[in-house]
């Protein structure tokens, strides 16, 4: 089978093929169910770096799979049985400007979360309509995994072209899930028809509700134990008595929402945001990889300290490496090796909410896509039942998701008017005057949106 990664110049691409070339799954007659990995960028300095990473990596495995790149988007893709997609439209640059604009505003200047995920997805749903377009027709079988953020909408949006063949991931889910069952003294991995959990929200906004073992569900015990919330980074994120308060686990990026004014606060305080560090950064790594000589040493190095360094606006201490999540790459694998091998598999993923002919959430519209687990097998993607879901669970989806579809349907009409909507009902904007001013912030510096919106393209 051929898996294509698009955005395969990006920095953490060499995780997802390692992860293929060292998996255990296999197809019925023995044989490796990933057998050719094809790179596809826009960037042939970024592509050569990071060919030059795996290929270092594959030196040193037994029969890894084939390896090619590509900056022709239907070559890459043609016969494709499985897309990885995980673009960043606009580069590094792009995020520091979608960061620094909501700062200068007073908002939060972060990649995914309020003003700044919008702007994201105003300049990558066009990019990845075109993208859909392209799979439907030179890879109509190819199941699509989407990780390009902000993963949730970008998502939805490639559902008019995928349907039900594009899934959205993410692996802060499944983590905050393992960190509580290590706690209760099982295993996700090897305790898995033992073990249960009710996990509903949107991308990078959600909720671990119940951890059940046996039958019997944990999660209470864990809430009312301050040395068991200790072990737990969501708890330290976000407050012990607060997510005992709201009798679940939220999802890390909800600091954002919860500690707003501390979060926009500490990020002012810092020399650079996160997307400057990481443009320096990224940009020194591909300068150097092309003469290193050990460029998969250099790769692990820079890695650490990226990993180390995530989110640290939001806590007081360098990262914890057992927090560390970095695991998108095993949600992938597990999910294609499912739907290769048929051998079923439990995760969270980003689905729509009218799935297998019902709705996960009766409260929300058919096309929504939640982050909920699922069941996958040969027969593709199932949602599984969720219990009750709360006001403060149902208002905050229903607010962010309302901003994120005027968002969309704002980057595929091109309607201005409903992109200054997006903006003006997001939770952390909440204001048509900064709604009108983040808009015409992100024209100003985004030759991408103001294209979109046939604005004069900026001057630099």
């Amino acid at each position: 089978m051929k898996l294509v990664i698009l955005g395969g110049g990006g920095f953490r691409v060499p995780l997802v093929y390692d992860a293929v070339a060292t998996h255990e799954v296999v197809m019925s007659d023995g044989s490796p169910f990933i057998e050719e990995v094809v790179l596809y960028d826009t960037s042939q300095h970024r592509l050569d770096g990071i060919q030059r990473v795996i290929q270092a990596r594959a030196a040193q495995l037994d029969a890894p799979p084939s390896l090619r790149a590509s900056t022709d988007l239907r070559d890459a893709l043609a016969g494709a049985d499985f897309v990885f997609s995980a673009i960043r439209v606009g580069g590094p640059e792009g995020r520091v400007q979608d960061e620094r604009v909501a700062l200068n505003l007073g908002l939060l200047g972060q990649e995914t979360i309020g003003p700044g995920g919008l702007a994201y997805a105003l300049r990558t749903i066009p990019v990845m309509m075109e993208v859909a377009e392209a799979i439907a027709d030179v890879a109509p079988n190819a199941w699509t995994i989407n990780f390009t953020n902000p993963a949730g909408i970008v998502t939805q949006a490639m559902r008019r072209v995928l349907g039900e063949r594009v899934v959205g991931i993410c692996d802060t889910p499944i983590g905050l899930v393992r960190r509580v069952s290590r706690l209760l003294g099982v295993s996700l991995e090897h305790d898995q028809s033992r073990v249960d959990y009710d996990y509903l929200g949107l991308n990078h906004l959600g909720f671990l509700r119940s951890v059940s073992v046996d039958g019997l569900d944990r999660l209470p015990e864990i809430l009312a134990d301050d040395a068991r919330l200790e072990e737990i980074e969501e708890a330290r994120l976000i407050g012990k008595d607060f997510v005992r308060a709201l009798g679940a686990l939220p999802n890390e990026y909800l600091y954002y929402y919860f500690h707003t004014d501390a979060a926009v606060g500490r990020i002012d305080a810092t020399a650079q945001t996160r997307g400057q560090y990481l443009a320096e950064q990224q940009a020194q790594f591909y300068d150097n990889v092309a003469g290193s000589e050990d460029p998969l040493a250099l790769w692990h190095q820079v890695l650490h300290e990226r990993e180390a360094t995530y989110m640290a606006e939001a806590r007081d201490e360098e990262r914890r490496e057992e927090d560390m999540g970095g695991g998108y790459q095993e949600v992938a694998l597990r999910m294609m090796g499912a739907l290769a091998t048929g051998r079923a598999e439990r995760m969270i993923l980003d689905v729509a909410n009218l799935s297998d002919g019902r709705r996960v959430v009766p409260e929300l519209p058919d096309d929504v896509v939640l982050e909920v687990g699922c069941v996958v097998d040969a027969d593709g993607v199932h949602p599984l039942d969720v219990g009750p879901v709360s006001l403060v669970e149902l208002g905050l989806m229903a607010r962010l998701r309302a901003a994120e579809q005027a968002i969309a349907e704002a980057a595929i009409t091109r309607d201005e008017d409903l992109a200054w909507k997006g903006f003006a009902l997001h939770p952390l904007v909440d204001s048509p005057r900064l709604g009108r001013a983040l808009l015409d912030g992100y024209i100003e510096v985004h030759d991408e949106i103001a294209a979109l919106f046939r604005r004069s393209l900026s001057v630099t």
